[in-house]
């Protein structure tokens, strides 16, 4: 036993044998602008280049309040994130309260059988630094193309969704469910870790 225990030290000494526990925690995270959140999640923030899943009772009930903080510091870094058929118009004072730099911010108003095609394209083109959409309805197929165009295009993408839709699984990276009342976060998924047991407020 102890000469195999030898062999194992000389191997990872040597790094020839994977280890995937260090492989994630040496993968680079976008932090999400809440603290509480970011303890929760490994890395400390949104997966890079993944596709994040916000759960909602309502559309507009919480996922700007989520994501302002993240939408602000790309937009003020001078990087393009794009808007696909948000289900409200979006008050522009509300997005400068916010410190979102509109120069930087791009609306599509797709129709929505053609928003998650949308979608797609801009994750691809890597040229966005985050995309963000409301399709009315995706299926796990959708959601795996989504997936797919957010990891080539090296882009942070979010997806909008009815909370009914928790009851299923998902291929995205990280899954959050926003509750209205009281205006909290829950982590139902997050590739490399156990879901959190608590929640989280948002302030």
């Amino acid at each position: 036993m102890s000469a195999a225990v030898v062999s194992l030290d000389a191997l990872l000494q040597q790094r020839r044998v994977w280890k995937g526990a260090g492989q994630q925690a040496a993968a680079a995270r976008h932090p999400t602008g809440h603290a509480a959140l970011d303890a929760l999640l490994p890395g400390g923030g949104w997966p890079e280049a993944a596709l994040s899943e916000i759960l909602l009772t309502a559309p507009g009930s919480g996922e700007l309040q989520l994501l302002w903080p993240t939408l602000a510091r790309l937009t003020r870094a001078q990087e393009r994130v794009v808007l696909i058929a948000p289900p409200f118009i979006a008050y522009a004072h509300a997005w400068l309260q916010a410190g979102v730099d509109l120069r930087w911010l791009t609306l599509i108003d797709a129709p929505e059988q053609q928003a998650q095609w949308a979608a797609e394209q801009c994750l691809r083109s890597g040229s966005c630094a985050a995309v963000l959409c409301w399709p009315g309805r995706i299926d796990d197929r959708g959601l795996r193309r989504l997936q797919l165009a957010a990891a080539t295009g090296q882009t942070l993408g979010f997806v909008c969704r009815s909370m009914y839709a928790a009851a299923n699984p998902s291929p995205a990276a990280l899954r959050l469910a926003v509750d209205a009342w009281p205006r909290q976060v829950r982590v139902l998924k997050s590739r490399g870790a156990l879901p959190a047991a608590r929640p989280v407020a948002l302030g």
